[in-house]
């Protein structure tokens, strides 16, 4: 897609899953990477398999300046930034009742903190250029609420919220997308610590056939539009997903 070519793209969560799956099909289309994650040897190992101009800084999103110093080295790389994926999301879902308020903490600072980090590193910069796009990865469950995914859920509407804010502070300059999956198989639910649920999610996820490979298919599209074409929100379910 030549509206990918060349663009540069700053990818959070990138180490696996979507966010790998993304960086592998923008990479294809001859977009400049700059990959950010906690996991440095997968970042490494990313990075190499892609070549080119591919690069990364591990990045931990619930950091202010680790999410400042991703975008910091990407303008010094490669000169500004075209595209921010916030991508780095969490779900160890629970009951209310469990108490897990840690975990409660943990997704309000990497699903809805971070995203906002990631804004903030960015913003100054595309509106000083009057151009740019920001595409943050949701959820299904930001339409929905469901019984064990209550904190959850809240994240991802905040997420949908944020974003349609940022459409609307920003029209005429930046693109503002939402990209939200239904069950998809990656690691996302791994960190569940209720056993009951975690074997639920993760059967699920194995059965719907919706694949990483599939949401970086979206964003290929939201980002190949031309600049007068803003796609502000994509909902993608498995077909056999009810909910």
């Amino acid at each position: 897609m030549s509206g990918i070519k060349d663009k540069v793209v700053v990818i959070t969560g990138a180490s696996s899953g979507i966010g790998e799956a993304i960086a592998e099909r923008l990479s294809k289309d001859g977009a400049k990477l700059m990959l950010g994650a906690r996991r440095e040897d997968r970042l490494k190992s990313l990075a190499e398999k892609l070549g080119g101009d591919t690069a990364y800084h591990v990045t931990d999103v619930t950091r202010r300046d680790d999410v400042q110093a991703l975008a910091k080295a990407a303008i010094d790389k490669f000169g500004h930034i075209d595209v921010l994926i916030n991508n780095a999301g969490v779900m160890p879902l629970s009951f209310l009742s469990e108490g897990k308020v840690d975990e409660w903490d943990k997704m309000i600072d990497v699903n809805i903190k971070g995203v906002l980090y990631g804004v903030d590193a960015v913003l100054g910069h595309m509106l000083e250029r009057e151009s740019g796009q920001v595409i943050n990865i949701a959820s299904t469950a930001g339409h929905r609420v469901v019984k064990s995914g209550v904190v959850y859920c809240g994240t991802k509407h905040a997420v949908r919220a944020i974003s349609e804010g940022l459409r609307m502070e920003t029209a005429g300059k930046i693109r503002s997308t939402i990209i939200s999956p239904g069950a998809v198989e990656t690691e996302l639910g791994n960190d569940i610590s209720n056993d009951q649920i975690k074997d639920r999610v993760k059967t699920m996820q194995k059965d719907t056939g919706l694949k990483p490979e599939d949401i970086a298919e979206a964003a290929a599209y939201a980002i190949s539009q031309p600049d007068s074409v803003s796609v502000n929100e994509v909902l993608i379910r498995p077909t056999v997903q009810e909910g």
